[in-house]
């Protein structure tokens, strides 16, 4: 009995100790601890794209912060201090005093002389102060050039030359799916914050609201890498380094749904501020109703798309006085099926078709009045 438990105990020990010599010694000799060579391929092939990936995301990320900058607005303003026993006890007049209050966001670089895009709304504020911070720390005071008087964009102008700049990418081409790349002053205070995620949607339609403003943001693209307060007007780049939207608003009570304006869209603001220092936009003159096969059976009418002239949600006319739409006689209770021959819908709005127009463009419209189809011709007017 003793006999076989001490030979149980020593067979016990020489496999332990082959256990450690095998993990420590390797080589060909200890096959048996070692994957076999179509396990490792295996396993290479699912990691190496991982490793790829991740250092692709560093060096895009590398490359682009020196062009990410600090937008900080800075205000004067006017309080009342009581003295010690006052207001209550009506002890002594109460002083004007002033204090400075301050709000932060973020922009980013595109020209070597130091034009800057960031949101219209981080820079709202005509009467406020603007200074940019580069990653550097370098500070600049800065000029607002333009603010885009149809979507959450601005240009900023700081002086000096041989900025760092990001290279702009085609927001047209982004597919759901694709990796994001966020970079931006998180909550105001973590200066280039880095967060990841993919594009998870397009096309998408939201109410942004921020202290008493309603803006609504067509046409702008989801994506799940975070996006905070202090993030807006910073850069959404894709895997090549390629800046395709401006961060611009996250939706409250929810995770990982942020929405970014596609850089595309920026053209008519960066070409408007460059050349004369404002931002101009086509200009129709009509309140109108996108149709769709809900509207057309509530209002029985004999198509499903289009863009019905109504009037306006706070009583506006359905048509603007003396614009390029009355000098082209549509009136109310008009269908725009087209325009320029492209078809009216849900996705492919009126205002959307229009902005790739200019002021005093001349163009035809193909209008439903009552069962009757006709074609005006109107030049556009111009919106400030």
């Amino acid at each position: 009995m003793l006999k076989n438990i001490l030979s149980a105990l020593i067979t016990f020990f020489v496999l332990l100790a082959f256990l450690f010599v095998g993990m420590f010694i390797g080589g060909d000799d200890f096959a048996f601890f070692q994957k076999s060579g179509e396990e490792v391929e295996k396993e290479k092939e699912v990691y190496e794209p991982f490793l790829e990936h991740e250092k692709r995301v560093i060096e895009v990320v590398e490359e682009n912060i020196p062009a990410v900058v600090n937008v900080v607005v800075s205000k004067h303003v006017e309080y009342l201090e009581f003295p010690r026993g006052g207001l209550f006890f009506f002890e002594g007049e109460p002083e004007t005093r002033e204090r400075e209050e301050t709000e932060e966001g973020t922009g980013f670089i595109i020209s070597e002389d130091g034009l800057i895009l960031t949101n219209k709304h981080v820079v709202k504020d005509e009467n406020a102060d603007y200074t940019v911070f580069l990653s550097g720390g370098e500070k600049f005071e800065a000029e607002v050039l333009a603010r885009d008087p149809m979507q959450d964009i601005a240009v900023l102008k700081i002086e000096g030359d041989e900025f760092p700049t990001v290279r702009i990418g085609d927001s047209d081409t982004v597919r759901l799916g694709q990796t994001a790349i966020a970079i931006g002053n998180a909550l105001g205070e973590f200066q280039n914050t880095v967060s990841t995620g993919v594009i998870s949607g397009t096309g998408r339609r939201i109410v942004a609201r921020g202290g008493y403003t309603v803006e609504v943001l067509d046409d702008v693209l989801q994506t799940d890498a975070a996006i905070n307060f202090g993030n807006s007007g910073g850069p959404l780049l894709n895997i090549k380094g390629e800046v395709i939207g401006i961060n611009t608003a996250t939706m409250m009570y929810a995770e990982g749904i942020g929405f970014a304006i596609p850089i595309n869209r920026a053209e008519r603001a960066i070409k408007g501020a460059m050349e004369n220092g404002r931002i101009v936009y086509p200009f129709l003159g009509v309140h109108y109703l996108i149709v769709n096969e809900e509207i057309q059976k509530k209002e029985n009418l004999p198509v499903d798309y289009g863009a019905m002239v109504s009037s306006g949600v706070e009583g506006e006319g359905a048509v603007v006085p003396d614009s390029a739409a009355e000098r082209a006689g549509i009136k109310e209770g008009d269908i725009i099926l087209e325009l320029e021959g492209e078809k009216i819908t849900v996705e492919n709005s009126l205002a959307r078709i229009i902005t790739r127009y200019n002021p005093q463009d001349e163009v035809e419209l193909k209008i439903l009045r009552g069962e009757r189809e006709m074609n005006v011709k109107a030049t556009l007017g111009e919106i400030e």
